[in-house]
């Protein structure tokens, strides 16, 4: 898919507290349908991210990582958002046995950690999220990679812009 600049969100967070605002950016951008593949290494803000955009849609309770349990569901009222962590995954055909294509559909958000581990099983990914460290704080980076991607991504700039 050809991309032009929109299809690119960058920037810095200087704290936990900047990660979250950039989940509840990103909530007020998405909509049901979407993937989101997250990448980075161990403690680089995945899931902080996630709980962030979880408080600004709505969801009270605890947010936590699903690195043992594999998927965490949340139903929200508008839709619902299933947070993936395929860290431990040994081989992607675990992602089949586990039947975890039946999450994805058009009433949901998913939010998939560690993507690579399910190979080419795991749905293509509307947006990658890229965290990385970056001394006390992280780099993020937002990459479209659909149409579907990239519109969620123009939402997002334009909100950023408001509030600049």
């Amino acid at each position: 898919m050809a991309m032009d600049d929109t299809s690119v969100v960058a920037g810095s967070l200087p704290d936990e507290r900047a990660t979250l605002m950039l989940g509840a950016a990103f909530a007020a951008a998405a909509r049901p349908g979407l993937t989101v593949h997250l990448r980075g290494d161990l403690g680089a803000g995945k899931t902080t991210f996630t709980r962030g955009l979880l408080a600004a849609l709505g969801h009270l309770g605890k947010v936590k990582s699903p690195t043992y349990t594999l998927v965490e569901s949340y139903p929200l009222s508008e839709y619902s958002v299933h947070h993936f962590d395929l860290y431990r995954f040994a081989d992607p055909e675990e992602w089949n046995d586990a039947g975890f294509s039946e999450y994805f559909g058009p009433d949901s958000l998913c939010l998939v950690e560690w993507p690579d581990k399910a190979d080419d099983l795991l749905p293509p990914a509307d947006i990658v999220l890229e965290l990385a460290v970056a001394g006390e704080g992280r780099t993020y980076q937002f990459q479209a990679q659909t149409p579907t991607g990239q519109s969620c991504l123009i939402r997002l700039s334009t909100q950023t812009a408001a509030h600049c």
